[in-house]
């Protein structure tokens, strides 16, 4: 039987796909090299900032900003269209996003392509009902823009009470760590978010989020895979989607 293939958009960022990339590969590991999971990475990184292409919905927008709004907004969508065409005539039969920003986009993106996207907030709140009772505090760090545009809020907010960190330790801490990962220095993105992660502890969060894609990164950078399968705190959306992918693949 011919296997399926797995769709990677990745580029949002690089070291984000890559990661992703590695958690598959490390989570289905084979004997042999014909057992690994068949995949493509199409590392778009030239995709236009994400968190920046934000704000279509603001209410009260001046018109002059609402059009340019809508002009960045649809800037993005082509890109990712873009993508994933090239994925699909690469022989994919799904895709994956491994930028939970970019799923602001996924409504009208899986409108426009005919293959399968795995949305990975809602495989993130299915896992969540596994491990949590109804009505605790769930973290979410992520980047304003995912914050903003609520798109784990639309899951989380039927079952759980979603925290985030407040203004300035989003501002001081989250922002920079994320920046810090995306420039390659994972040591010191590990350090900064120290703050943001107690902050939410001292909110009783039972799980924490890492909402985007850099932050798994900065916390697990220098410790073991299993350390990152069995964390009691932190839920990795890409750990998650991955495993997601090898569900749809094995199928």
């Amino acid at each position: 039987r011919i296997k399926i293939m797995i769709g990677i958009l990745g580029g949002m960022g690089t070291q984000a796909g890559l990661d992703f990339c590695n958690k598959l590969a490390i989570l289905y590991r084979g004997k042999i090299d014909q057992e690994y999971p068949l995949f493509v990475l199409y590392n778009k990184s030239n995709i236009p900032g994400r968190p920046e292409s934000i704000g279509v919905q603001t209410k009260n927008i001046a018109n002059k900003n609402l059009k340019k709004s809508k002009k960045k907004y649809s800037l993005v969508l082509k890109s990712l269209l873009k993508g994933c065409k090239v994925l699909k005539k690469s022989g994919c039969k799904f895709i994956v996003i491994p930028c939970n920003t970019a799923h602001y986009w996924y409504e009208d993106l899986s409108k426009k392509i005919s293959l399968p996207i795995i949305n990975m907030p809602k495989e993130v709140f299915i896992h969540t009902q596994k491990k949590c009772k109804r009505n605790c505090s769930i973290g979410l760090l992520a980047t304003e823009g995912t914050i903003k545009t609520g798109i784990y809020n639309n899951f989380f907010d039927r079952k759980y009470n979603l925290i985030y960190p407040n203004l300035v330790t989003q501002k001081n801490y989250v922002n920079k760590a994320i920046k810090l990962v995306k420039m390659g220095k994972v040591k010191e993105a590990s350090k900064i978010i120290k703050p943001a992660i107690n902050y939410l502890i001292r909110k009783r969060c039972k799980k924490i989020i890492l909402g985007c894609t850099e932050l798994p990164i900065a916390i697990f950078a220098f410790k073991s895979f299993k350390k990152i399968k069995t964390s009691k705190i932190f839920l990795d959306p890409n750990l998650i989607l991955a495993n997601s992918a090898m569900k749809k693949y094995s199928k």
